[in-house]
């Protein structure tokens, strides 16, 4: 009989509930050490897996490296939900696919991509594997936990200023998967990860997958536990498959609602972003900060934030939903109208920078139909729907005297535009922002409770303008130009810029580095890669090789040719080039736009040629000239067995060459890679199309010939089309 693992690897009987050893509470399918190692073999055809990073009662999840994605980090999730029974195991995987092709439509910078879900079969047990992005980066718990063991840093561990920004910059993250019809059900400093790359914060665990497991386990669980860890309450069995609410979520940052009812709606996650941001603040546990009930503010005791803090955060945690801001976007808002008090003490940690001087552009996500989550109740679609409007209570018209006195309070609202203007034309040469009324998705959109008169949109500043021009996102430019000035100035990593005497020469440092990224990408990029500078994805990157592969191309020979363009113009990235996590670094984007381009120059054929021997020939010398970062790629249909003779005859030290197989193998992936070498002559191991290319890593253009020979020139047939794309890579 199998034995039962805990986490520490502590073995049980089978019909143990916790561990012997070291009190863990144990779930079905625990991993053994024998086990690990069949999820090495079974997995290692794409998936390697590298390290287990936790696991709950709904499966294992794993750090991998996926094989067949330049070998980039990723996130393994199991499925293995508790129930009983195939035909329920059966149903509770239909859910779970069905429900996880909501979370694969997610596409925003701040959320961790579901790139695919597979089974695999371990130990004669067919099981389900959910594929995320790997995050690098430290999670908002470690960061709080960092700073109260400094015995420098005394309460509060995270300023006002930084709890503002945070909240500038993930309320546009909830804004976009509550307009996608998703609710996180499980936000708290553990689910944030402040992303190394570009420093902002991503939501992560989001919808847990525990949202889907959890709907899945409670609708066909025969058992009638109740459980706030996993999440699920049996219902009454009426012989329909109805899904019964979840209650998932951390208790003191998950809602009355969610926590006692199972349901849910955007508030909930209002309410429990609040919760997140005075835990920061305080470093206090969450449930000695918030009373459920709503009578009393133990928070408040706390701390002391400015009032226009206060009363936001105050309006989040109302235990009433309907009292609550009704979306994301009106919490925006009022963040935005709500002065900062000059006394509240406004110094950060380096580790994140303070939002008066660095505002991140909202995404402007697109539009997705109402999709509600397995999760997800009929409350929530009412209130997606129509958003409850706000009660404050005042009465609907006020005395005229009361008018008189609102007219003087929202006139510095109607100068604001004015000053903006003057705002953003001196300081934001520095550190651009997108306004608000550019990025505000208008579908998501509700009116807010507090103000009415609405705001011209601010002008565009002049590097927006230059970026406009040459049709690069302006977002995607910050983030280029931030991650060039830290590599840069290394010492000013975690130093925040100010619009002091001082900094001056910082700011006009930050503005050439932008403009001299405007004048590259367009001297490189095409328009059309251009556009999508910022939106490169793996869906971008698997349509590369079916693409180059009927062209009998593979994806080696695409690489060379990004690679040599890319380090032509940008060799001061050589070292980030070699980085697992390089694609997910905003110069990654411009590699993927280069490669973007080569493909297309594939299809032209302006970079790639065919030779073919005419009838009594045996060679074909082929001659051309090359500019600096340039490639060629020559493709060849020979056979087994032959002597290929292949000479190159270019300036010394000018030129790498490279020969690759119809179908590379482990054992032999290549014959020439990248070789400063100019002769290669051997009997060739397969049939099929060999490529053969060319790159110029010299400074200046270069004139090269290449010759090619074989002996008993006998081509074979040219292979079907539909073979090309298994055969090249």
């Amino acid at each position: 009989m199998p034995l039962v693992y805990c986490s520490q690897n502590h073995a049980n009987a089978p019909e143990n509930r916790f561990c012997a050893a070291c009190g863990e509470r144990l779930t079905q399918g625990r991993i053994s050490g024998r086990e690990s190692g069949a999820i090495q073999n079974r997995l290692a055809g794409r998936y390697q897996i590298q390290r287990a990073l936790g696991q709950d009662s709904f499966g294992r999840t794993y750090l991998a490296e996926d094989l067949h994605r330049f070998h980039e980090l990723c996130v393994l999730k199991e499925f293995a939900p508790q129930v009983q029974g195939t035909e329920a195991l059966q149903k509770a995987e239909a859910l779970f696919e069905r429900e996880a092709g909501i979370l694969y439509q997610l596409q925003h910078p701040q959320i961790p991509r579901f790139r695919e879900l597979f089974r695999a079969t371990l130990e004669d047990q067919e099981r389900l594997f959910l594929v995320q992005d790997y995050v690098e980066g430290s999670t908002y718990r470690e960061l709080l936990e960092a700073r109260i063991l400094d015995a420098a840093i005394q309460p509060p561990y995270f300023s006002e200023s930084e709890i503002r920004l945070l909240l500038e910059q993930i309320l546009p993250v909830l804004r976009y998967i509550h307009g996608a019809g998703v609710i996180h059900r499980d936000l708290s400093p553990d689910n944030l990860i402040l992303r190394t790359s570009d420093r902002l914060p991503v939501l992560i665990d989001f919808g847990g997958v525990k949202q889907i497991a959890a709907a899945a386990t409670s609708q066909y669980r025969h058992s009638a536990e109740t459980s706030l860890e996993t999440g699920t309450e049996t219902g009454a069995e009426t012989g329909t498959e109805t899904l019964l609410p979840t209650r998932l979520g951390k208790q003191g940052y998950a809602p009355p609602e969610q926590m006692q009812q199972g349901r849910v709606s955007p508030q909930s996650d209002l309410y429990a972003l609040a919760v997140t941001a005075l835990v920061l603040i305080t470093g206090k546990r969450s449930l000695d900060l918030v009373d459920p009930a709503g009578e009393r503010y133990p928070w408040q005791q706390e701390v002391l934030l400015s009032p226009g803090l206060t009363d936001i955060l105050t309006r989040m945690l109302k235990p009433q939903p309907s009292a609550r801001f009704p979306s994301a976007e009106d919490v925006l808002l009022a963040l935005q109208l709500a002065p900062v008090s000059p006394s509240i003490s406004q110094s950060a940690s380096p580790l994140v920078q303070p939002a008066a001087t660095r505002a991140v552009p909202a995404y402007n996500p697109p539009v997705y139909p109402a999709a509600v989550s397995a999760g997800s109740t009929q409350e929530y679609t009412q209130q997606h729907t129509q958003a409850l409007p706000y009660d404050s209570g005042d009465p609907a018209s006020p005395p005229p005297t009361q008018r008189r006195f609102l007219w003087l309070l929202l006139l510095p609202l109607l100068l604001l535009p004015a000053a903006a203007y003057f705002w953003r034309e001196s300081w934001l040469p520095l550190l651009p922002v997108i306004s608000t009324a550019e990025s505000a998705d208008p579908d998501l959109a509700s009116p807010s409770p507090a103000v009415e008169p609405s705001l011209s949109p601010s002008p565009l500043s002049p590097l927006e303008r230059r970026a406009q021009a040459a049709e690069v996102s302006y977002e995607f430019l910050i983030q280029l130009t931030d991650a060039s000035f830290a590599q840069r100035y290394p010492k000013q990593v975690g130093r925040s810029l100010s619009d002091s005497p001082e900094d001056a020469k910082w700011r006009q440092k930050w503005a050439d580095l932008a403009d001299e990224w405007l004048s590259q990408l367009t001297e490189v990029l095409s328009p059309e890669a251009r556009q999508k500078l910022g939106r490169y994805g793996e869906a971008d990157r698997s349509s590369w090789k079916p693409t180059i592969n009927q062209l009998y191309v593979g994806s080696r020979s695409l690489y060379d040719l990004s690679d040599a363009q890319f380090l032509q113009h940008f060799p001061d990235w050589r070292k980030n080039l070699e980085a697992k996590d390089f694609l997910a670094q905003p110069v990654g984007q411009i590699w993927q736009a280069i490669a973007t381009d080569q493909i297309q120059a594939l299809e032209a054929g302006k970079n790639l040629e065919n030779i073919e021997f005419a009838a009594g020939a045996f060679s074909q010398k082929k001659e051309d000239t090359l500019a600096a970062g340039e490639g060629r790629v020559y493709t060849a249909n020979l056979a087994a067995a032959q002597i290929l003779r292949l000479n190159l005859q270019a300036p010394s030290q000018s030129s790498l060459l490279s020969i690759y197989l119809p179908r590379p193998t482990p054992e032999l992936p290549v014959l020439l890679e990248d070789s400063a070498e100019v002769t290669w002559v051997g009997k060739l191991p397969q049939s099929g199309y060999y490529e053969v290319v060319v790159v110029n890593r010299a400074s200046q253009p270069i004139r090269y010939q290449l010759t090619l020979a074989v002996d008993n020139v006998t081509s074979p047939d040219k292979p079907d089309q539909t073979e090309a794309p298994e055969a090249k890579d």
